[in-house]
């Protein structure tokens, strides 16, 4: 949700785990998150109400809260704590368009009254263990597949398919304590924070498959975009808002998370800036 959002200039919403009941399991396991996709905050919510209904078929969906997630979206942001990390302490190429628009959307929620501070939060970068998992998601979807559809899948991830293949039970359980290490770090350093801001993306939109691109290795499969995967992992709530454009006119991407279970305010926070930036958009209505 979070990445495309960022590069359409929308709303993305990555919800707490399980908020949204997902049927079937998706090959990616607890790693694939559901949510909305919308053109305003307001409208994310309402989305948000429907999809987070309950489904009996998902053994991970969170029992329903009967929340109304358009209540209290207008209660802005004053004095909050906002942990700010321009990098998470590990990305190295952040684009400066997207840093200084970024910078300016905080400084923005400042301004608004919330209480930023600039820090990190002080894990490893994680996406060995995002990238782990995927390919034994991509193992999982392989070992589904008729022959004929495996004559016509992306050969990448055929690739990465086969390197899911070769990791042993004890490489996955590993990958998975790391992960639980990592969801406990955040948990703890949410109870200073009532949200992390950080970009959504780290560089504006760009091809889908650049000249001479392969997405074989980690850094190239997701180092474009080292803020989205580690709330991934923690299943956090985090959401994309539009903050800017380039020189070239692509959209920019703030992202704020919240703590686990704590979709409403981020939807709240969300809605807070975009209610001093509004983003113009041409009407849809048929009238």
């Amino acid at each position: 949700m979070r990445i495309p959002a960022a590069f359409c200039g929308n709303v993305g919403l990555k919800p707490s785990f399980g908020r949204v009941p997902a049927y079937p399991l998706s090959p990616f396991g607890t790693v694939a998150h559901l949510g909305p996709h919308a053109m305003s905050v307001p409208d994310a919510a309402l989305m948000l109400n429907v999809l987070a209904q309950p489904d009996a078929r998902d053994w991970h969906a969170l029992p329903p809260d009967g929340r109304d997630y358009r209540m209290g979206l207008d209660d802005g942001v004053r004095g909050l704590r906002i942990a700010y990390s321009p990098t998470l302490g590990y990305a190295r190429h952040v684009h400066p368009e997207v840093a200084a628009a970024v910078d300016r959307a905080v400084h923005d929620l400042a301004a608004l009254g919330a209480v930023v501070e600039q820090v990190d939060p002080g894990f490893d970068d994680p996406l060995d263990i995002c990238t782990g998992l995927w390919f034994l998601g991509a193992a999982t979807v392989w070992a589904g597949l008729s022959d004929a559809q495996r004559a016509v899948t992306d050969p990448d991830f055929a690739a990465q398919a086969a390197l899911g293949q070769r990791l042993s039970a004890l490489e996955v359980q590993q990958l998975n304590l790391r992960r639980g290490a990592l969801g406990s770090q955040l948990r703890q350093f949410m109870q200073r924070f009532d949200l992390i801001a950080t970009p959504a993306v780290a560089v504006p939109a760009f091809e889908a498959r650049p000249a001479g691109h392969s997405a074989m290795t980690p850094e190239a499969m997701l180092g474009w975009s080292p803020f989205s995967y580690p709330f991934n992992l923690s299943q956090q709530p985090a959401a994309t808002m539009p903050c800017g454009l380039t020189g070239d006119g692509l959209p920019i991407g703030l992202q704020l998370v919240g703590p686990m279970f704590g979709d409403a305010l981020v939807l709240r926070a969300c809605r807070a800036y975009e209610s001093l930036r509004p983003v113009a958009r041409p009407s849809l209505s048929w009238a």
